[in-house]
Parts: structure tokens; C-alpha cells; sequence
């Protein structure tokens, strides 16, 4: 499989971090493969029935995926390989899905759970979406 461009979707968990070793390892095969790191935030959050209204919910997400970000710099930076990091906003497998497309991914990199497992039970895990709906190839990471 020739590849041009990865994506990882990294949400800071373990799973995230293997997923995003798995990637570097696949993009060191080739310096011209370059790798978009995505991290997805869900702002309005609903809890239950409610949506949590929070005044600073959404800075406080963007702070926070920024740090997340931030914690890999220097993994990144080590690779020779170019790289991109990217905050996204909203639903996080149809976020993923739309990165892919507009970067023109072909191979997209991920966790099969992350930190919302709990939520996964009762509506489908982000990477089995990715995984069904996705045009490019997912590589999964357990």
C-alpha cells in the first residue's frame, strides 16, 4: 500500500499513544510520508438527558486539547517525517472522517477505545464508525 499521508486521532489515552507509536513506525518507512495529528473535542457535552451549559465549557476543552498536543511535541519532532497537529470540534468520528477527506488522508490511525469508553457502550465506538464509514483504510490498534 502506498501511502502519502497518515492521520492519527489522538485522544491522550494509552490506546491513543499506541496508535500514534504504530503511525510513526509506519511513516519512518518513508520521509515523505507526512502525518496530521487530530485531536477531537465534543463541545456541547450532554450528560443524560442534559447538556451540560457550562460558560467556558468550549475554551476549557480547546485548553485541554492543547495540552494533549502539546505532551506529543516533541515525539513529533523527533521523526523527520513532517507532521501537522489539529484541534477538531464536534462529533469525533464523523470529525475524523471529514479531516481525512479534506487532507486527503489514505491511512487513518487510531485507538479501538479511547478515554470515552464509557459512552462507547451505549453508542458505538468512535473507531467501529470510523472503521465502517471510512473511503481510506483504518488501522485499529488494541
Amino acid at each position: 500500500m502506498l501511502c502519502s499521508r497518515i492521520l492519527v486521532a489522538y485522544d491522550g489515552s494509552e490506546l491513543g499513544n499506541k496508535a500514534l507509536k504504530t503511525a510513526i513506525e509506519l511513516a519512518k518507512a518513508n520521509e515523505k510520508i507526512e502525518m496530521d495529528v487530530l485531536h477531537v473535542v465534543e463541545v456541547p457535552v450532554l450528560y443524560g438527558e442534559f447538556l451540560v451549559a457550562e460558560p467556558n465549557l468550549r475554551e476549557t476543552a480547546l485548553k485541554y486539547g492543547k495540552e494533549t498536543l502539546e505532551q506529543i511535541k516533541d515525539t513529533l519532532d523527533a521523526i523527520p517525517n513532517k507532521t501537522r497537529t489539529f484541534i477538531g470540534e464536534g462529533q469525533p468520528a464523523q470529525t475524523i472522517l471529514d479531516h481525512a477527506q479534506a487532507n486527503d488522508c489514505d491511512l487513518i490511525v487510531m485507538g479501538s477505545r479511547g478515554l470515552g469508553a464509557f459512552k462507547e457502550l451505549f453508542l458505538g465506538s468512535v473507531s467501529h464508525n470510523v472503521a465502517q464509514q471510512s473511503p481510506v483504510p483504518v488501522f485499529i490498534v488494541k
